[in-house]
Parts: structure tokens; sequence; C-alpha cells
């Protein structure tokens, strides 16, 4: 399912910290052709700073800096990076959760020597990555033995609600983005309007300019992105979404149909969502890492 964003959680102590002064530029690192300077080392040094982290920070820094590139290569590889304005929104939630504006938190962070881009990239490849490593692991299905067990232990079969939906993009080239996205939104949330539902979905796509149709088939709400699910919850049955732009361009779903379900198929979906908010709290993803490890080792890291 192409629709998902993963929220953001960072924190820091938000204070002035003095800048480091940075000096003429040097590769410190070369991630397969992609090089790390000594002045990305140097803003994630101040980054770690914020985050009151200790030990060797310049060696901390460059290798999560190594770490990052290869999940951005990765990440770009099978296109499942999330949207610029996905970034730009969690940034002003990151800021509001600090009791800040936008502009006092990029403040903030160019006053100590961070800088508003190295942080957003940093977001984009925490909120990008756990897509990733969902997609490759989290669609292991449970043995039958185990999901009785499960079941028995749980007294009674779960019930979610099963949705089927279809997504409308309103296509927008990179290449024209700037120029034409206001326009395409404006596009899309009239259409929303005049939606004839999801049996005549194609035909009325036709009508338009540049708009694809994808039927997302069955979907149950422990699967639902966490920025699509407020959506799609307030929707309600035969309705569409409010529209988001996305790295595709402007989307919504249409919900074409929504009911309560109660089979193996949506048990074994509802354990797995709780095994998985399991693991959150209780630390990282075991997957993580081992994805990582593959990418390293299949990199070509150079230390100059």
């Amino acid at each position: 399912m192409a629709i998902a964003a993963t929220a953001i959680a960072i924190s820091f102590v938000v204070e002035p910290i003095q800048a480091p002064a940075f000096a003429a530029s040097e590769v410190v690192a070369v991630v397969n052709k992609t090089p790390i300077t000594s002045t990305d080392v140097s803003k994630r040094v101040a980054f770690l700073k914020l985050q009151r982290r200790t030990g060797n920070l310049q060696k901390l820094a460059r290798e999560e800096l190594i770490d990052e590139a290869l999940k951005r290569e990765e990440i770009a590889r099978v296109r499942m990076s999330v949207s610029t304005e996905d970034v730009d929104r969690s940034f002003e939630r990151f800021s509001a959760s600090n009791k800040l504006s936008v502009a006092q938190m990029s403040s903030i962070l160019n006053q100590a020597g961070v800088g508003v881009e190295h942080f957003k990239a940093f977001i984009a490849v925490q909120m990008s990555w756990p897509r990733l490593v969902n997609a490759r692991y989290g669609t292991g299905k449970m043995s039958s033995e185990e999901l009785v067990k499960r079941m028995m232990e749980n007294k009674e079969k779960p019930v979610t609600t099963e949705y089927f939906l279809q997504q409308i993009i309103f296509v927008v080239p990179e290449s024209r983005r700037n120029a034409i996205l206001g326009k395409r939104k404006a596009e899309a949330e009239k259409s929303r309007a005049r939606f004839p539902g999801c049996d005549q979905s194609k035909e009325f796509a036709k009508t338009m300019l540049d708009v694809s149709v994808r039927n997302l088939g069955r979907v149950m709400k422990p699967e639902l992105p966490d920025d699509w699910k407020p959506l799609i919850e307030k929707a309600g049955t035969n309705g569409t979404t409010g529209t988001r732009v996305t790295e595709r361009g402007v989307e919504f779903l249409a919900i074409c149909n929504q009911r309560q379900v109660s089979d193996d198929t949506a048990a074994e979906v509802v354990f797995r969502a709780e095994d998985l908010g399991k693991a959150k709290k209780g630390g990282d993803n075991p997957n993580d890492a081992k994805y990582l490890e593959e990418l390293r080792k299949k990199a070509q890291i150079v230390y100059p």
C-alpha cells in the first residue's frame, strides 16, 4: 500500500547554544560515491549537543551520517520517500510541541549551528526509513498455531474495520511542481464534490488531465498509515478524504466500502499491530539494524 508516511519523535534541549565556527570543508567519508564533509559532521555534532549526547561526538556524528546516506540511497531506490510537505508539517508539529513558532525554532537551529535544512534532511530519513523496514519485514504471516494461541490468550477474536479504498492522484511532475502545485490542489479539491463513486471513478478521471486511479483493495484499520488514518476515519462510508500533497502530486482517497470484520486475517493484522506497538515502546525495531547492516555490507564506504 503506497500511501504511508511515519511521524517523527525526537527531543532535544531547546536553548541558545553558540554556533561552531566552520573551517574550510573537506571530505571525511564517501558512501557509494556520496561525499560526507566536515561541515556536515560539524552540523551533526551541534545537533548531538542539543540532544545532550555524550562520547566521541565527531565519530558518532560521522557514523550517523554514513548510516543516513545509506538509508537515503535505499529510500530513493525504492521510491518510498515522504514528501517535502510531510517534512514541513512534521517540523511545524515539532516546533509547536516545544511551544515555539517555526521561525523561532529555525532561529534556534541556525544559531546552534545545526541549520534548518540539516534538521529537515534528518526528519525526512527518520520518517521514510520505517516504511521501508515495515514493507520488507512487516508482512510475515503468523503460523496457524501461533494465531490460534494468540486468540485463545485473547479469549475472543479481535474485531476491526475493513476498508476498500481507491487512490485518486492528480499528478504533478517534479519539473513543474512549483508552477502548478497550487492549481492542481484546487482541481483535486473541486473534484471531490463531483466524485461519482468508486464504480465510475476511472471514467471520471478520464474527463480530467493527468489524473490516475489506483485500487488499493482491502485495507484494515491497523494497517492505515498515520498520515491518512484520521482523514479516512473522518470521511465515512462512500466518502472521500481531504487532499494531501505527496511526492506524486495531490491525492485523496475514496472509501468505496467499510465494514466490521472478525475473521482470521483480521485477527492476524490486529495482533501484528499490537506487537509492533510493543516493539516501538520497548525500543528500536530489530529489523531496522538488520536492514542497515545488509546495506553496509554491500556499500563502498571510504574514509579518505
